[in-house]
């Protein structure tokens, strides 16, 4: 099972300075066992759900949107704006797939311009 998720959940727990950052203050933090946020940090039990994982990430300093992609997820609101454009998010994904951060970021700007 890849286990990038877990890996950046155990890097990051232990880069940071503190008690409670330790497994049992986090775990208790998101609202889990000690013993099930070790198992998804071996990589024993898959990622877990969408409000723990942004739990995870809001305790530890970590982007949601990142760590969600890394489980293999995405947020209910992101599904909500796929499912009501399908064919027109999916072919913008799909157009900017391959191409580089400077257009991508021109886009993003764009959009937020007339969305605002």
């Amino acid at each position: 099972m890849d286990n990038v998720f877990g890996q950046r959940v155990r890097e990051r727990r232990l880069a940071l300075k503190g008690d409670q950052y330790s497994l049992r203050q986090v775990a208790k933090a998101v609202d889990v066992t000690p013993s099930f946020l070790s198992k998804v940090e071996r990589g024993d039990l898959p990622p877990p759900s969408e409000a723990t994982i942004q739990k995870l990430a809001e305790v530890l300093g970590l982007n949601p949107d990142v760590m969600l992609a890394l489980a293999g997820k995405v947020s209910s609101d992101l599904k909500e704006v796929i499912l009501r454009r399908p064919e027109l998010v999916a072919d913008l994904i799909r157009q900017v797939k391959n191409a580089p951060n400077e257009a991508v970021l021109r886009i993003v700007r764009e959009v937020r311009q007339l969305a605002g």
